[in-house]
C-alpha cells in the first residue's frame, strides 16, 4: 500500500507538537535580540538509520519559513558518532524555538527506522518480509510507518480501514472462521483477509474459508514448520508473538512468508542527537 505520508499527516502533526510545546510564546527564545541570526549543526552521538526529513522541514516551515535547512544526508542513510546530518542558518530565535520539536520528531523515527534495519539485516537472504503492528505512538502512526520503510522492513495494515485481521474475539462474535472470512468478502470485496488461528484445527477452517494471510498465533517453530507443509503455498503465512532478535533468524527459518513484530514500533529507543549553534 503506497501512502503519501507528506500530504497526510506531516502538517497537522507538527502543527499539534508545536502547539504543545510553544503555547503563547518562547519565552526563554524572546532574551535573544529579534534581529540576531546563527548558524546550527545537528549531529548524532551514536549510530543510526536516519529517518525524519520532512518532519524537520515542516517544523522550520512552519516557525520560519526564512530558516534555511541543509541536509548532508536521506532517510534511509546509515549515520556514525559526531557525523553532521544536517545545518540550520536563520534568525537565532527561530533555531532555538524549533530545536526540541524537531529533535523529538528525528530521534524518534530514526530510533524506529534503526531497530527496523537491525532486524531486517538479520533475515537478509531468507526471503521472509518483516512487518510492523498497530502498536505505535499515539499520533505518529503513519510517521512510524514510514520510519519501518526507511529501516528495510514492510507495513502491515496501517489501521482498522484497510484489511481484515480477524482474531479470537472477532470469530466468537461472528460464529466461526468460515462466517467471518465470508462475511468480510461481502462487507469490503478486495480488501485482504488475515485470520489469526491458535491450533491446526483453526488453520484448516481458515484455508477452507479461503483467508489470504493465515497468522500463527505463538506457534512453537516445530508448529511453524508443519503448517507451513501443510498450508503448502495455499496461503501466505504470518509469524506472530514473542518475536524477538534471538529467536528471530530461526522463525524465518521455518519457511513462513511474513514475521510481524511490535517491537519495532513500540520499544524503539530514541537516538541520541544534539545540536550545536554559533
Amino acid at each position: 500500500m503506497t501512502i503519501d505520508y507528506r500530504t497526510l499527516d506531516i502538517p497537522r502533526t507538527v502543527a499539534f507538537a508545536l502547539e504543545e510545546d510553544i503555547r503563547t510564546g518562547d519565552i526563554t527564545a524572546s532574551l535573544i535580540p529579534a534581529g540576531n541570526t546563527a548558524h546550527a549543526r545537528i549531529i548524532t552521538r551514536e549510530d543510526a538509520v536516519v529517518c525524519g526529513v520532512e518532519w524537520v522541514n515542516e517544523v522550520f516551515r512552519q516557525i520560519d519559513p526564512a530558516v534555511t535547512v541543509t541536509w548532508k544526508v536521506r532517510d534511509g542513510e546509515r549515520v556514525s558518532p559526531n557525523q553532521v546530518l544536517f545545518e540550520l542558518d536563520g534568525k537565532a530565535r527561530s533555531l532555538l524555538t524549533g530545536e526540541r520539536c524537531t529533535l523529538n520528531f528525528l530521534q524518534t523515527l530514526s530510533g524506529t527506522a534503526t531497530v527496523c534495519r537491525k532486524y531486517s539485516d538479520i533475515v537478509a537472504g531468507t526471503g521472509v518480509k518483516l512487518l510492523d503492528t498497530r502498536k505505535t505512538l499515539p499520533g505518529l502512526r503513519t510517521a512510524q510507518k514510514y520510519a519501518v520503510t526507511c529501516g528495510g522492513c514492510f507495513n502491515h495494515r496501517i489501521g482498522l480501514y484497510d484489511a481484515f485481521l480477524i482474531k479470537e474475539n472477532h470469530i466468537a462474535a461472528c460464529g466461526g472462521i468460515v462466517a467471518a472470512v465470508s462475511a468480510a468478502r461481502t462487507i469490503a470485496p478486495g480488501k485482504p483477509v488475515e485470520v489469526e488461528v491458535e491450533n491446526f484445527d483453526e488453520l484448516e477452517q481458515a484455508l477452507a474459508a479461503g483467508a489470504d494471510i493465515i497468522m500463527l498465533d505463538d506457534f512453537d517453530l516445530e508448529g511453524m514448520r508443519k503448517a507451513v507443509k501443510q498450508v503448502n503455498g495455499r496461503a501466505k503465512l504470518e509469524a506472530s508473538g514473542g518475536v524477538r532478535d534471538t529467536t528471530l533468524l530461526a522463525i524465518a527459518q521455518t519457511g513462513v512468508d511474513l514475521i510481524s513484530i511490535g517491537g519495532l514500533t513500540k520499544d524503539c529507543k530514541a537516538v541520541d542527537l544534539s545540536m550545536r549553534v554559533s
